[in-house]
């Protein structure tokens, strides 16, 4: 494959090495040869160990744990390849960490997603490429084309295969995600419920509101990022004391964090489904009751489409 103005070239960070290889394999393409490595003071250090000149560079490299380390060596990375006289530079990012510092919290706190959104614009990136972002608006902190990749193609493939949709019900964890879980709801052509979720008081637990009747379901979790697992934990609770059949969860990046792992497994969740966005710890690989679809297809396919300059939006119609 080339692109239309030059050659592709994939240069991958150490953020999740097995889905750029993944990615490489699909489009049928080697990675570039690059050092990326650290000094005895942990200083990140690049080498792009071939010839980019006049080609079209995807950095595949998610922001995740650690996210500083990661968010550096992809901005040292893209400064690498603007010096070496790359036509155009794809910062390729399929988790965009920072993406929940979206807003100002409360007083004298950051936009740390619009800062970052700087970073990698003056590091030299030309566009963005990423998956399933916090907040739609976040591709306006860039001023360079930037395109939000969906997970839901592939979700939906895969609840067609699993479950009986007749008697399946998608729910939205909070009211914040209801449009997402809404647009998974349409393409399988089931009913939606929503979780309203309240603290009442400071230090007290909060309380699970189930909007819908839930009764009978299959119920189907859909969210964008799982961290702790305490609201998905506290959520299916929630829909079997409602009545619920049983309860799964598709998560489109799997940061689970801290106890995540452990406080899912012994959870009610019957199956937490997350995509490869970040590449999962052991601990996630071996749980009984998480399961990682692969996402490197879709991604494989948007980098072909930017490539050629066709459509990458037409793959969600």
């Amino acid at each position: 494959m080339s692109a239309k103005n030059g050659s592709i070239k994939l240069v991958a960070g150490n953020s999740n090495p097995a889905l750029a290889k993944d990615i490489a394999n699909t489009l049928n393409l080697p990675l570039t040869k690059a050092i990326v490595r650290r000094f005895a003071d942990m200083e990140i250090f690049v080498e792009i160990q071939e010839n980019v000149r006049g080609s079209d560079v995807f950095v595949i490299q998610s922001t995740s744990f650690p996210a500083n380390d990661h968010l550096m060596e992809l901005l040292i990375i893209t400064d690498a390849l603007r010096r070496a006289s790359a036509r155009r530079i794809t910062a390729v990012v399929p988790y965009f960490g920072y993406a929940r510092q979206d807003r100002k919290a409360g007083p004298r706190t950051p936009i740390s997603a619009k800062l970052v959104a700087n970073l990698i614009t003056h590091a030299g990136a030309d566009r963005v490429m990423t998956l399933d972002l916090h907040a739609g608006q976040i591709q306006g902190f860039f001023d360079i084309p930037t395109d939000n990749l969906y997970a839901s193609p592939v979700m939906v493939r895969d609840i067609r295969e699993r479950f009986e949709l007749g008697n399946v019900m998608v729910v939205s964890p909070d009211v914040g995600g209801v449009v997402r879980a809404r647009g998974l709801a349409k393409r399988i052509n089931a009913p939606l419920a929503i979780i309203d979720k309240r603290r009442e008081r400071a230090g007290e637990s909060e309380v699970m509101n189930v909007i819908g009747d839930v009764a009978g379901y299959t119920c189907i979790l859909v969210d964008d990022i799982v961290d702790s697992g305490g609201t998905l934990v506290n959520a299916a609770d929630a829909l079997i004391a409602n009545g619920a059949k049983e309860v799964y969860a598709y998560i489109t990046h799997g940061v689970l964090s801290g106890g995540a792992v452990t406080r899912v497994t012994s959870s009610r969740l019957k199956e937490l489904v997350i995509t490869d966005s970040i590449q999962p710890t052991e601990a996630v690989i071996k749980a009984p009751n998480i399961r990682t679809l692969p996402i490197s297809a879709l991604i494989a396919e948007a980098i072909g489409r930017t490539a050629a300059e066709e459509s990458v939006s037409s793959l969600f119609d």
